[in-house]
């Protein structure tokens, strides 16, 4: 099987209507042997905003620190293979192909995400892993990844607004459900607030699951240097990986690594094109956006957003900063003046033009998947 066929059936398997839940991937995991045997120790990064920068950092510290590491994360930018990485190299696309052949005949249901998930933690036994960072999808106790086992410690980042159609519109309900991955005597690490930091409250209380607070004065989240990943917000990201590292009995020296070290495409990314900055960013709710705004007064915005994410609300924060706007893939047409360009190589052109004009860098931003459009042309220096 070619590795481009193995990635047409993955991206087919869908849910199509079923309710969002660990169930199927458990079956799968069962199915493949990996409820018992070698497996990674779990870092478990659950929240609405900042679980693929957490991630990074603690596949940086683990790589620091001499262990076998892997990562699950995901969306992927360019190539599938970018969602499941050992010692931050991506797997190769002959062992997609391989799990693809074995499981394709199988009559197990699942959908693309539970696939992913088995794949990889099948590769990171396979490989015999010692310390994996598993990023979730959406949700917490109705994600997939609850269905993995071995979860030593788990990060909750935050709560926002992202999803919240699938649960009924309620704040509270999304809140109770990224609480819910909370395991019986696991560490929590957070910076939730508000009604997140409620829920997991309770939750924690319930479980007997020991709470970490983010607390800057506090040395257990303390930074002994600048984060390597651009923007203010990156400093509760980064924390929050340092408290985890440290209660995980990891060095200050693998600490220090892991802030110098993780790299992240597309989070507030500088490239060049034509002699002009173009930042790429995957600023896809409206707290990732205003915190996205807040690092750049000025720039000639090209904006493409799903229709599912509420692009209105999105875009309304970065509308202050922008001299132009482009509206492109996956948006349907412009939503605030601008125009519209649906090809986002042309949308970047158009903003281009206008910023070599004045000299404002372009921001792309409203989808990790618009970012990775662009990325796969490598367009940028």
């Amino acid at each position: 099987m070619r590795y481009s066929e193995a990635v047409r059936w993955l991206e087919a398997q869908r849910r199509a209507g079923r309710a969002r839940g660990p169930q199927r991937a458990a079956a799968i995991l069962a199915a493949l042997g990996l409820e018992g045997g070698p497996r990674p120790r779990l870092v478990h990064v659950v929240g609405t905003n900042g679980k693929g920068s957490v991630a990074a950092y603690l596949e940086a510290g683990f790589c620091a620190a001499g262990v076998r590491a892997g990562a699950f994360t995901s969306p992927h930018l360019v190539d599938l293979r970018e969602r499941v990485r050992i010692d931050g190299v991506p797997v190769a696309p002959g062992e997609v192909a391989n799990f693809v052949r074995r499981v394709r005949g199988s009559g197990l249901e699942g959908a693309f995400f539970d696939w992913m998930l088995a794949f990889a933690l099948e590769r990171f036994a396979g490989r015999e892993v010692d310390w994996a960072a598993l990023e979730a999808g959406v949700g917490g106790a109705s994600d997939a990844t609850m269905a993995a086992r071995g979860v030593e410690l788990v990060v909750l980042t935050n709560v926002g607004r992202d999803h919240l159609a699938s649960y009924g519109g309620s704040l509270e309900a999304l809140a109770r459900d990224k609480a819910g991955a909370v395991r019986p005597g696991v560490p929590v690490v957070t910076a939730a607030t508000g009604a997140g930091l409620a829920a997991l409250e309770a939750r924690a209380a319930r479980v007997g699951a020991p709470l970490f607070r983010y607390d800057p004065a506090d040395p257990l989240f303390r930074l002994p240097r600048a984060p390597a990943l651009a923007g203010r917000f990156q400093q509760v990201n980064a924390a929050l990986a340092a408290a985890a590292l440290r209660l995980l009995g990891f060095s200050e020296g693998a600490v220090n690594a892991a802030l110098e070290g993780a790299r992240l495409p597309a989070r507030l990314d500088r490239r060049r094109w034509r002699g002009v900055e173009v930042v790429l960013d995957g600023a896809h709710n409206p707290d990732a956006a205003r915190a996205l705004a807040a690092e750049l007064p000025r720039y000639h915005l090209v904006f493409g957003a799903q229709p599912h994410k509420a692009p209105g609300e999105v875009l309304a924060p970065l509308l202050a900063g922008a001299r132009s706007l482009v509206f492109t893939w996956p948006a349907v047409g412009p939503l605030n003046g601008g125009v519209y360009e649906p090809e986002p190589r042309r949308a970047l052109a158009l903003a281009a033009a206008r910023a070599q004009e004045d000299g404002e860098p372009v921001l792309v931003t409203g989808s990790l998947y618009l970012a990775g459009r662009l990325l796969a042309l490598g367009l940028f220096d």
